[in-house]
């Protein structure tokens, strides 16, 4: 199904055996910095890569570097200022490079010939250059648990459609199981950007979708504001679970839909908080995955994503090319392919089959070729950083919609 999305590429372009020049002999190892490589669920893929370079760059030595994801991005910041650091690095799609994009190097010399056979691109993207190369698509689905809906006489097989249905149904599974409707985890303030890209398709019209994505904001759209008085009222109308504002999106909210204690959550498509991971607790029959409710008359629910995390190179590294190479390597089908495999990471490899994986993977996947860019990635870092903060104030009542509005219509004008 995901085959559908774009044609195959043809596999992988010839490149070249060893470095060349002087550049050769400087340039005895790379380094690779991530948050990824040391979780047990990426070990294959990492070797895979790894691997796949080595057959043409014998001799030279890749160490991969895994830093804490909390302090990542402040570590990398220190590292761009200094001019010096790792070789390749790896990014969230979205404002965290292109915020970046001065200590990257351009990388469509050099990965011209994946273009057909990876999707993604544009998370990784600025003024029409590639910065890195994807290697997972990262969506934000609406799942839900299939036995709550049972035991509260809902048919699992015909979710709610519209914002009126989805909380009467989430009433009967409180009244039925105890159950809460959201699963939902805002510490890191990073709840909000999962509720305004899962359910934003269901509240903004289809052009005010396509000019949000596009940077021309309305900020003063009654249905942009309509996304975080529904933000404010699921917190207020206890459609959340206690203590949303303390618990960490990663990975302690999993647990709770995970465990039956809430009957949705907007989770993950790439390799945590998603349909594998739900697996270890429920059986795959019964993960059940939506469409955004719809909650204005004319809006068209469809499944947000971009590319996810991905390779760049710092403009610092001593051989380019041999650089870039690596980031082909970390994106090969057989690296990508381990990594879904193992992980159950939704890859950006669209020749690799994930119909077998179960329904709700197929359900996603059904889902990819009409899906388009998720809201909260066309922010920039700085804005998304105000957004976390100014929505933990709203689910504590400490400030108002009209608020948060304006000071976010202002944080994105000046980025």
């Amino acid at each position: 199904m995901v085959m559908a999305l774009v044609s195959a590429g043809c596999g992988s372009a010839a490149r070249p055996q060893s470095p060349s020049g002087d550049s050769a002999q400087e340039q005895q190892k790379l380094l690779v910095w991530d948050w990824k490589s040391g979780e047990p669920a990426a070990a294959d893929y990492i070797e895979k890569a790894k691997a796949d370079f080595a057959k043409r760059h014998p001799g030279l030595t890749v160490e991969f570097v895994a830093q804490p994801f909390d302090q990542y991005y402040t570590l990398l910041g220190t590292a761009i200022q200094a001019g010096k650091g790792p070789d390749v690095m790896l990014f969230n799609g979205g404002g965290q490079i292109r915020d970046r994009v001065d200590a990257l190097l351009p990388l469509d010399q050099y990965v011209a010939e994946d273009k057909s056979r990876l999707a993604g691109w544009d998370a990784f993207s600025k003024d029409g250059k590639t910065y890195a190369a994807p290697v997972t698509l990262q969506g934000h689905p609406i799942y839900y648990n299939k036995a709550l809906y049972e035991k509260a006489g809902l048919d699992p097989a015909d979710p709610p459609k519209t914002w009126d249905e989805f909380v009467s149904g989430c009433a009967a599974v409180k009244k039925a199981t105890g159950a809460t409707c959201f699963a939902l985890g805002n510490k890191e303030g990073a709840g909000i950007q999962f509720f305004l890209s899962g359910l934003g398709s269901g509240v903004l019209t289809p052009q005010e979708y396509d000019d949000w994505i596009a940077g021309k904001r309305d900020w003063t759209s009654p249905h942009v504001r309509r996304i975080f008085e529904l933000w404010k009222e699921a917190g207020d109308k206890g459609l959340n679970n206690d203590g949303a504002n303390s618990t960490a999106m990663f990975t302690d909210i999993f647990r709770v839909f995970e465990t039956g204690k809430a009957a949705h959550i907007i989770g993950l498509m790439s390799d945590v908080g998603h349909w594998k991971d739900f697996g270890e607790f429920l059986p795959p029959d019964k993960i059940g995955v939506m469409q955004a409710p719809v909650v204005t008359d004319g809006a068209t629910p469809s499944l947000p994503y971009d590319g996810g995390i991905g390779y760049a190179v710092a403009k610092w590294t001593k051989d380019p090319a041999l650089a870039a190479d690596l980031v082909r390597s970390l994106t090969s089908t057989d690296a990508l392919t381990a990594f879904y495999a193992k992980a159950g990471a939704i890859a950006s490899d669209t020749t690799i089959d994930f119909a077998q994986a179960g329904p709700a993977v197929a359900a996603i996947a059904s889902e990819i070729k009409t899906g388009r860019p998720a809201l909260h990635v066309a922010l920039s870092s700085k804005t998304l950083d105000l957004m976390g903060r100014l929505s933990q104030q709203l689910l504590s009542g400490s400030t108002t919609v009209d608020k948060v509005v304006e000071q976010l219509a202002a944080s994105d004008r000046a980025s």
